[in-house]
């Protein structure tokens, strides 16, 4: 895998495309530079400024609520609520 490829990866998992178009642009073409060239200073000029960018666009990245275990709490307790309710009543 290049590293255009592993950056394209990246900047669709930040939605990049959506936050900051013209920054995700520069990041992927850096990449390609990454890629395209055996010459060690062009390398280096290049991964230095795609680090910066992509730093950048992690923090313009939209926040995602995975969870937490407060979540997992309520889930659960709505779980064993609505088993308790499919229960037939004691007198029935």
């Amino acid at each position: 895998m290049t590293v255009a490829d592993k950056i394209a990866a990246e900047l669709e998992d930040l939605h990049a495309e959506e936050t900051s178009p013209g920054m995700a642009a520069v990041a992927l073409d850096l990449a390609k530079a990454i890629d395209g060239t055996d010459a060690p200073t062009a390398k280096a000029v290049a991964a230095r400024e795609l680090r910066s960018i992509m730093a950048d666009l992690r923090k313009l990245a939209p926040v995602q609520s995975k969870g937490d275990a407060v979540d997992d709490i309520t889930r659960d307790r709505e779980e064993r609520r609505a088993r308790l309710r499919a229960l037939p009543a004691a007198g029935e």
